[in-house]
């Protein structure tokens, strides 16, 4: 058996000097004995994969609704795909895996359901009453909503866990950083989440668009990155075969993977860096793509936004799911008795308004449906 501080003496050896570690945590919110077998950044992963948030992330859309079909991404899916880029990237560059890995696995818990479109309705609702966003969401979820330990509210994760969910985008909100050092940037694990989420949700967007037929391969000429994939396969089309789908995908990760390692090593000895804040007081970041991949993936990154989110059959269910959402908050704001009984009494501590976003948002696809479909059908049982 490894104890605790033998598996922390492994990680001190393993990791590059800029890694964080767990040893040196500034700890939690609420003190508690750490394990005998885990490290503290080991406890804050097990910790978020056995919320019930967690769980219902798999019935929360990423850009195709849960219903249409058992083979396209869920937000589940996605953040497990972005958990096991995030620890490659970070094995590679002497990162702290496990960090990585439960800033990846927490950092869409707050999610709301119907994706982007959920998200966008909710914040326009919640405008005059401090407003919604996913990242914060996520934050309160694991310090705050999370009923599992008599002891203290949330999860009582670790202060770098929390300080990587703040700072999952490097746009952060100064506001809600107050307490995680404004001031700096996030550090390299927490930079590795940051793009391997872009990542994941690039690439498999595009291998989700092919599947559904929304985009076909002829779209994707002119395309620098596809180009590289069909001349690397010997691709010549024109129908594009299930397994010759997966080889590309998997192609375009292993490309932009390998090339954020091999961009971000380069910066990181620029850098010089000698410790994890190090990095964090740099004035840019060192985890990026190359100049030539960065312009080909916002290249792609555009050629998505204009051919698959915005197309018809996506925006029709956006709307959709813009008026249910709309629909079940007004009709709590109006008549909150509705409300199940367990949501009616958080009313007095989080205020009508924040105790309506936070049943809404906490809502998977399915439940939503169920719900509006209840309170508009009169032939339905309540």
């Amino acid at each position: 058996m490894y104890s605790r501080q033998e598996l922390e003496d492994i990680e001190d050896r393993s990791l590059a000097v800029y890694g964080a570690r767990s040893k040196n945590s500034k700890g939690r919110a609420y003190q508690e004995k750490e394990t005998d077998y885990r490290t503290a950044f080991q406890r804050d992963r097990d910790r978020v994969l056995h919320t019930t948030s967690f769980r219902r992330l798999e019935y929360k859309t990423q850009v195709f609704f849960n219903f249409e079909g058992d083979y396209f991404r869920t937000r589940l899916t996605h953040t497990l795909e972005v958990a096991q880029i995030g620890r490659t990237i970070a094995r590679a560059l002497g990162a702290n895996e496990d960090l990585v890995e439960s800033i990846c696995l927490a950092h869409d818990l707050g999610h709301s359901p119907f994706g982007h479109a959920g998200e966008y309705t909710l914040s326009i609702l919640m405008k005059d009453y401090g407003g919604f966003d996913h990242n914060r969401q996520s934050l309160r979820i694991v310090t705050e909503l999370e009923k599992r330990y008599p002891e203290f509210p949330g999860l009582n994760l670790t202060w770098e866990t929390r300080e990587g969910m703040v700072k999952h985008e490097s746009e952060y909100d100064l506001a809600d950083a107050g307490e995680f050092d404004p001031a700096l940037r996030g550090n390299l694990e927490t930079q590795i989440c940051n793009l391997a989420d872009e990542l994941a949700f690039t690439t498999h967007d595009l291998d989700d668009g092919l599947r559904s037929g929304m985009i076909t391969p002829q779209m994707l000429d002119g395309v620098a990155l596809w180009a590289i994939l069909t001349e690397a396969d010997q691709w010549t089309g024109p129908l594009l075969e299930d397994l010759e789908r997966h080889r590309m995908i998997r192609n375009l990760v292993g490309l932009l993977v390998t090339d954020i390692i091999h961009a971000t090593d380069a910066r990181l000895k620029k850098s010089k860096a000698k410790s994890a804040v190090g990095i964090q007081k740099l004035k840019h970041n060192v985890v990026g793509y190359g100049d030539e991949l960065q312009h080909h993936n916002l290249e792609l990154k555009d050629f998505l936004f204009t051919n698959l989110y915005r197309h018809y059959r996506v925006v029709r269910m956006q709307v959709k799911a813009e008026r249910i959402i709309a629909d079940l908050f007004n009709d709590y704001l109006e008549e909150p008795l509705i409300l199940p009984d367990h949501v009616q009494q958080w009313i007095p501590e989080r205020g009508l308004e924040r105790t309506i976003c936070d049943h809404i948002a906490g809502m998977t696809d399915r439940y939503a449906i169920d719900e509006h479909a209840r309170l508009h059908d009169p032939y339905l049982k309540p």
